[in-house]
């Protein structure tokens, strides 16, 4: 009866052997083409550098009236942006500001990133039933894999450094960018677009003109979701060199030092907040607009 109690395993030897074809195939394939994946990538860690760089060189009264500013402009709101400058005030007085603003350039750039991959993919789900079948299980394992898997590949591909937290942000990221365009885009009534194609619109004119603009608030959500994921990733891309918040809470947990990790925590909350409400409040201010355009 011990088939009864032990579930049945493949043989220890084959799956020895299995596990180690893999290893030695990824390998094979990372000394091959690594450096090509490398090269292809520079043009995003010279964006990440020069972002990076301007955000940690600007005087930092220049980057809060800079920070504030966006804030106002997307919510229009001042409870917002005296919630901004108070946040980016504390988090400077605590010593935390290059750090700071080291995880906005990296949030930025992913989210950056993020849209500009994510957008057109969702867009291609939503006019094909067949690749969002395709699709749509990449995206439950990239969701559902724990975070620290992302960090093997990108680590044996590029090595450690900013790229390779880059690309395992993204990568954690991107889903619901893709998701909430997709559903953005198959939201919109039926009725809208037979009115376009009654007009003569063509298929581009009618995503252009109709489509994106009606989906624009779903859109919105799915980059608000893909902020809050990128900050979420912060801390663990920090375990490959990625410089920011993330690397003392990092230090704080190997050194259990408590008011480290509270502190940089705590700026990372404050962080996600401001990008949060930010975001929202821009994304409801699309959502009336389009109910005043279109009734």
């Amino acid at each position: 009866m011990d088939w009864f109690y032990s579930f049945p395993k493949m043989n220890d030897e084959t799956l020895r052997n299995l596990k180690k074809a893999m290893d030695e195939g990824f390998k094979a394939f990372t000394r091959s083409y690594g450096d090509v994946i490398e090269s292809f990538f520079q043009p995003l860690q010279y964006f990440l550098i020069q972002a990076e760089k301007f955000m940690t060189t600007t005087p930092w009264p220049i980057m809060v009236l800079l920070i504030a500013g966006i804030a106002w402009l997307a919510s229009r709101n001042w409870k917002i942006v005296a919630g901004t400058v108070i946040t980016l005030l504390l988090i400077g007085y605590f010593d935390m500001w290059s750090d700071a603003m080291k995880t906005i350039a990296m949030i930025f750039v992913g989210t950056v990133v993020s849209v500009v991959v994510g957008i057109p993919i969702g867009i291609i789900m939503a006019r094909s039933d067949g690749f969002q079948r395709i699709v749509n299980p990449i995206l439950d394992v990239m969701q559902t894999m724990p975070s620290f898997v992302y960090l093997i590949p990108v680590v044996m591909l590029l090595g450690i450094g900013k790229v390779p937290g880059l690309i395992a942000v993204v990568i954690y990221a991107i889903p619901p960018m893709i998701r909430l365009t997709n559903l953005g885009i198959r939201l919109v009534d039926k009725d809208v677009l037979e009115a376009a194609d009654a007009f003569g619109s063509s298929s581009w004119q009618r995503l252009k003109n109709v489509q994106i603009p009606l989906a624009l608030p779903t859109i919105m959500a799915g980059i608000n979701q893909t902020i809050m994921m990128a900050l979420a990733m912060v801390v663990i891309a920090s375990m490959i060199g990625v410089q920011g918040l993330g690397q003392p809470v990092l230090r704080s947990v190997n050194g259990q030092f408590f008011s480290l990790g509270l502190f940089n925590g705590l700026a990372i909350v404050g962080i996600a907040i401001i990008f949060d409400r930010v975001s929202q409040a821009y994304g409801m201010r699309l959502q009336k607009h389009q109910e005043v355009v279109h009734g």
